[in-house]
């Protein structure tokens, strides 16, 4: 029996459904009688380009560029043009990919197409800073954000005011063109406005609500970002906007189709998949504990399903960097979840970023046995010193239990499955 590999097929198989190979191609607008110009930003964004660029009419103009995070690039391409660039903090790379993006978006007509291919990381990557606002400027406030502990939202509502091309501004820039987006979902509730920070989409929050976002992580911004958010004539268009008029979206992998998918490898090996959600967030470790509290129950009552079983949830948790540790928010959350398990048998977990970098490790993610805080104490590893110093790569690291998948190409968020096997040797014998 081998219930690790029943993990690891699950997260292979959420990974699998928002292929850009299998996503892309159905969702694919016709042709206009103008031209089609692809734009993109992502983890998913090369990948997502490149079938594009296979599928698309051979007959018919094509031509565009996308920005995609570095190492994430599938080599050169007939008509579009891959780009790389740093997230999770932005760099030059990116700026000039963003400018250059917007600048191919101006000066269409009605009868022109801009296709847009979006995907989680595209806040990063499409970095193009507003008036008098720095790269350095954007980079100093994403590293405290991302340190801070604030959620996608609330990062994304100050990035978008910080920026000349996100919330809504290329899609401003492409008006009278058409303008059609396919997004992969990375966010809890598949908010496309969120999503890359709606490059493409109505901005309903405001230049208030990015004031509120820094003073109550108490980030403090240089006078330029202050001068910007203070001044009404740079709020974001919102929804009624006429350069909306001719914009669609179609959103062609969430992370719940994941889930699903993940449900039905769980299924037929014999185990029963509960999907707890896929929006869960908090603070990593906190939902670790909660999560170990579910698994508990089930080990001792039976509910709120029988073993064998397996809890499936997704989203986004957050992290408050307080050690000097590697970080990564899957692993502390199953180091949180490991240590209050305290070795309960029969229960094992994965959790991974299923774009295969969990923080800034070129990590997804992790597992945990029974035994895991045993190994960890004969090899002289404090699980708990290690949480408290934020270093849960570090700890599973040690114990060669780390989650490498390399760059999947995709982004649907997190994956998380602990799986509680009950009555053994169900269904894992041909895994």
């Amino acid at each position: 029996m081998d219930e690790r590999a029943l993990l690891r097929k699950m997260f292979d198989a959420a990974v699998a459904a928002a292929a850009p190979a299998l996503v892309v191609p159905p969702h694919l607008p016709a042709p206009p009688p103008g031209r089609t110009i692809v734009v993109g930003a992502g983890k998913a964004a090369a990948s997502m380009a490149r079938a594009v660029d296979a599928n698309w009419p051979a007959d018919k103009p094509l031509s565009g560029l996308v920005v995609t995070r570095y190492g994430y690039g599938v080599g050169k391409l007939d008509r579009i043009e891959v780009v790389e660039a740093s997230h999770p903090v932005p760099d030059e790379a990116g700026l000039h990919a963003a400018q250059r993006i917007l600048d191919r978006t101006r000066g269409l007509g009605p009868d022109d197409l801009v296709l847009c291919l979006i995907s989680g990381g595209g806040s990063s990557l499409l970095s193009l800073p507003a008036p008098g606002v720095t790269l350095a400027d954007k980079q100093a406030i994403n590293r405290a954000l991302l340190r801070s502990g604030a959620d996608i939202e609330d990062m994304n509502c100050v990035r978008k005011h910080l920026s000349a091309i996100k919330a809504g501004r290329l899609a401003a820039a492409a008006a009278p063109a058409r303008v059609v987006s396919l997004i992969i979902s990375d966010v809890p509730g598949d908010d496309p406005s969120i999503i890359a920070s709606g490059p493409t989409v109505p901005d309903s929050s405001t230049l208030e609500q990015a004031r509120e976002v820094l003073k109550r992580y108490k980030i403090d911004v240089p006078p330029a970002v202050a001068a910007l958010l203070a001044d009404p004539a740079n709020e974001t268009p919102k929804p009624g906007d006429p350069v909306f008029a001719r914009n669609s979206l179609r959103m062609i992998a969430t992370p719940q189709a994941s889930l699903e998918a993940a449900a039905s490898v769980a299924r037929a090996a014999g185990f029963t998949p509960l999907i707890l959600g896929d929006a869960l967030e908090g603070e990593a470790r906190e939902v670790g504990r909660v999560m170990s509290g579910i698994a508990r129950q089930v080990v001792t009552h039976n509910q709120p399903i029988p073993a064998p079983c397996v809890l499936i949830s997704g989203g986004e948790t957050t992290v408050t960097v307080r050690g000097k540790g590697r970080g990564g928010r899957n692993v502390e959350f199953l180091l949180a979840l490991a240590i209050d398990l305290d070795g309960l048998p029969d229960v094992f977990a994965l959790a991974g970023d299923t774009d295969g970098v969990d923080g800034a490790e070129e990590v997804a993610g992790a597992l945990v046995t029974p035994d895991t805080l045993a190994r960890a104490e004969s090899l002289g590893v404090n699980a708990r010193e290690r949480l408290a110093d934020n270093d849960g790569h570090g700890f599973f690291e040690r114990l060669g239990d780390q989650l490498v998948t390399g760059p999947t190409l995709t982004n649907v968020n997190d994956f998380r499955a602990i799986l509680i096997s009950g009555d053994r040797g169900r269904g894992l014998e041909d895994l």
